[in-house]
């Protein structure tokens, strides 16, 4: 039996670091994944969910790391109002909870400016938990905070990361990386699944749960589920045909999908479709295949709890047999120990503990 506190927990402060241009994703995302976390608790205790009723678990606070702005502008263009100057916030010796730095261009161009490192410094010695998305792991390492420590930014940042940072232990695959209190998250979208799992880690699975299920996410994805897919880089084929079968393998991978019936269907001959294919998309059709029904059988694994065969069977790979030989070939362990690796603990209530 679920038992519920009479006092409600105290708010976890959130503050939000930003240096104008900031990408609007790397701010709205991770603050929306805070706010839903309150309401949706609520709602399950039995409230309404309604703004003036609801007592929120995270509070969430914007600031502009120039100091002056009462706004921080955005590459999207829209300007977001600030809360206090941060001049106040450093006067503030009041503890945080979370200290999230966002990304974009006045992160990737600004980062090494000294009053924004020592900014950065003060505040997180105040944080219980230090964050970035995207493009802000390179603020965290000009600040001093990532040497020796593991972190990952966007796919496209992480050779410069890696190269003005020599110290900084760079992670090029994971979506996000947690070592220790210190997180860091690839590009964008990755800052709400890296959220999602700061939510879980305060409040458990079934709240996190929630709030992916309520902004309509595909699914939460683990920290080291890769930055790339192999669905996606085939989408890119210049060719039309090419593009719309790859969307229909996506949805397809329980059929038969050898060379001829791909080549067939996409209206080549088999000889040309696989030089097509492997010069389009950068691997021959049968690898991709095989590629595409891993990732399937990941995505599986990740989420909701589902016997192997039927993974198996619903990815194409026709028996449990054969996709233990798939895992083991590319990914170096069985299907069953991924899940168990991956796999999120099992909630019994989405209130917050």
């Amino acid at each position: 039996m679920t038992t519920v506190s009479a006092r409600p927990p105290m708010p976890r402060h959130v503050l939000i670091l930003a240096l104008a241009p900031a990408q609007l994703l790397d701010v709205a995302g991770p603050a929306e994944v805070f706010a839903q976390a309150g309401r949706l608790a609520a709602m399950a205790a039995g409230g309404s969910g309604q703004a003036g009723t609801v007592a929120p678990l995270y509070t969430i606070e914007l600031a502009d790391a120039d100091g002056a702005a009462a706004a921080v502008a955005t590459s999207a263009g829209i300007a977001l109002a600030c809360g206090r100057r941060l001049a106040e916030l450093l006067a503030d010796e009041r503890p945080l909870d979370t200290l999230l730095i966002c990304g974009g261009e006045g992160a990737r161009t600004r980062h090494a400016e000294p009053d924004v490192a020592a900014a950065v410094r003060t505040l997180a010695g105040r944080a219980r938990r230090v964050a970035s998305v995207c493009t802000g792991a390179f603020v965290l390492a000009a600040a001093g905070l990532l040497d020796g420590r593991r972190a990952t930014t966007h796919w496209r940042w992480c050779d410069r990361l890696a190269r003005d940072y020599p110290t900084v232990r760079v992670e090029r695959e994971p979506i996000f990386v947690e070592d220790r209190n210190l997180w860091t998250s690839a590009g964008i979208t990755a800052g709400m699944d890296m959220t999602l799992a700061m939510v879980e880690a305060d409040h458990g699975h079934g709240l996190a749960l929630a709030i992916a299920r309520e902004l309509v996410l595909f699914l939460r994805r683990p920290g080291d589920q890769s930055q790339f897919s192999a669905t996606l880089k085939a989408q890119s084929a210049s060719r039309n045909s090419l593009r719309d079968l790859i969307a229909w393998m996506t949805d397809n991978l329980h059929r038969r999908l050898g060379v001829d019936d791909l080549a067939a269907r996409a209206g080549f001959s088999p000889r040309q479709f696989a030089r097509v294919f492997q010069r389009e998309c950068g691997v021959p059709p049968g690898r991709m295949v095989d590629l595409m029904r891993l990732e399937a059988a990941r995505r599986r694994l990740e989420g909701a709890e589902q016997g192997l065969s039927s993974i198996a069977a619903a990815c194409g790979f026709g028996g449990e047999e054969a996709m233990r030989r798939a895992f083991l070939r590319h990914l170096g362990t069985s299907p069953g120990a991924y899940r168990e690796r991956f796999r999120s603990r099992t909630a019994t209530t989405i209130l917050p503990h």
